[in-house]
């Protein structure tokens, strides 16, 4: 981190990693710090995506000090001796006497230290600048004052390179220089409780912004650790992507996720291109027939969107969205007919929840096409349609399983007919591959009211996310 970097700038970073400690926790009760007694203190955080819980053990202990902990938990504090230790980590199970995945080496801990021992990196590498490691972190925090917390900010993300910090999203970070694997100090920072702030994590070179995250209040009088921890390659919602978890006193309160991220894409058949609007701030610009906007990142919370002619300032249409959830990711359709009668122009909102790491290619059908009518969609063969059974009875804002449906990765025939009927009214020639996480969406209008009738093929897989039109053979 820029050491140059005056301490009230750091104070309002802290304020925006940190202020997510609290708002995650399940506990009624504030976090107590426990008493110091003689001797020592020692905990254990584990913030290593890819390692499995763990048994921590003393060197020549036969009895672990700490059992089954997964990743994202913390452990209570052990009252230990003063003296020279050589920390060991099993698999959770494995038995005292077999050799240890890591060790620490000799680690000398002083009468009256209070030390957080964060295991983090990934334990399958070998590469120095993300290997595992343990980090010895003791603990001083200062006392922050009245209506303040003291709030320690750690980078623990393996797979992140330096980054900036910008507290508010304003466009300007005031920290550019935080890197992988580095703190705050000691001490901590005192930070204004009650107030929660939008904090971008920017990246590269020019900086680009790379995600936004929305704090909860931070507790008057916390003594917080934030890591930045999981990985920037897996997506917001998995359990191991990137994230910050808060430590408390009395142990982890939780991981705070990424805020949504909403794709728009345009399947109205007889509205103009659009700029869409969520109060007086603009979200997408523009956006004609089959498009599909960029990633539109926002916190957690339920919107109205209001929907304008391209370069207009009179709303045409208005539609709310699902409470949007931290971590998501969402397809918003906008469909429906906005002048042509029933039925009329509305928005369908689809998460993705397609399932992951398959070496097949998984398939989510849409039927967003207003005039035509309950639908089966399937192979077709000799003008014959075979429906998939989980593509039947489809009806207009219906869709088939969250999760997707396993497709071949091959060349196919798609044919769609009517509910009940083999005859397809379109069909349609498609490639999928192994890996392909696609919404494929039916759009336009079947009986000619504006644009036509086709396929709008949108890839989860690749982010941000893409669209391409298919058009019946």
């Amino acid at each position: 981190m820029n050491r140059n970097i005056s301490r009230s700038i750091l104070s309002i970073l802290m304020v925006a990693l940190l202020v997510a400690a609290v708002g995650c926790s399940d506990d009624d009760d504030p976090p107590m710090a426990p008493d110091m007694g003689e001797g020592a203190m020692l905990r254990v955080i584990h913030a290593s995506p890819d390692a499995p819980a763990v048994d921590v053990y003393a060197e020549g202990v036969s009895t672990a000090l700490i059992t089954n902990l997964a990743y994202g938990s913390t452990s209570a504090y052990l009252d230990i001796d003063a003296g020279t230790y050589n920390i060991q980590l099993r698999a959770a199970g494995s038995p005292s006497s077999s050799t240890p995945a890591y060790e620490t080496g000799d680690l000398a801990i002083t009468d009256g230290a209070k030390i957080t021992a964060l295991a983090a990196g990934l334990l399958g590498s070998t590469n120095a600048a993300d290997k595992f490691r343990v980090l010895a972190l003791a603990e001083n925090f200062t006392n922050p004052g009245s209506g303040n917390a003291a709030v320690r900010i750690i980078h623990g993300s393996a797979d992140a390179p330096t980054v900036a910090v910008d507290v508010g999203n304003d466009g300007v970070p005031e920290i550019t220089d935080f890197a992988r694997f580095e703190d705050t100090g000691a001490a901590g920072v005192a930070l204004p409780a009650g107030v929660a702030l939008q904090i971008a994590i920017w990246a590269g070179s020019p900086l680009q912004r790379v995600t936004v995250f929305t704090t909860p209040q931070l507790p008057a009088g916390g003594e917080l650790f934030v890591i930045a921890t999981g990985l920037l390659s897996k997506l917001p919602r998995q359990t191991d992507g990137f994230s910050l978890l808060a430590v408390a006193p009395t142990g982890s309160i939780g991981f705070i996720k990424q805020n949504p991220v909403v794709f728009a894409l345009h399947g109205s058949p007889d509205a103009p291109a659009v700029d869409i609007y969520a109060g007086t701030a603009m979200l997408v610009s523009d956006l004609a027939f089959s498009e599909l906007s960029g990633a539109v990142q926002v916190p957690p919370a339920i919107y109205t969107l209001d929907f304008k002619a391209t370069g207009s300032q009179v709303t045409a249409a208005s539609a709310t969205t699902p409470a949007l959830a931290a971590g998501e990711r969402y397809l918003a359709i906008a469909t429906g007919f906005l002048s042509a009668g029933n039925p009329t122009f509305r928005l369908l909102p689809l998460g993705d929840a397609f399932t992951l790491g398959a070496a097949t290619a998984y398939v989510r059908v849409v039927h967003a096409s207003p005039d035509a009518p309950a639908v089966d969609v399937g192979t077709v063969s000799g003008n014959v349609v075979t429906p998939v059974p989980d593509f039947v009875d489809l009806a207009f804002e219906e869709s088939s399983t969250g999760t997707g449906t396993s497709l071949p990765a091959a060349a196919l025939a798609i044919g769609v007919a009517a509910t009940g009927s083999t005859t397809p009214v379109a069909t349609f020639s498609i490639t999928t591959s192994a890996g392909l996480r696609a919404f494929a969406v039916a759009a336009g209008s079947l009986g000619g009211t504006g644009e036509s009738f086709r396929l709008v093929l949108v890839n989860t897989a690749v982010f941000p996310w893409t669209a391409a039109e298919v058009f019946p053979n």
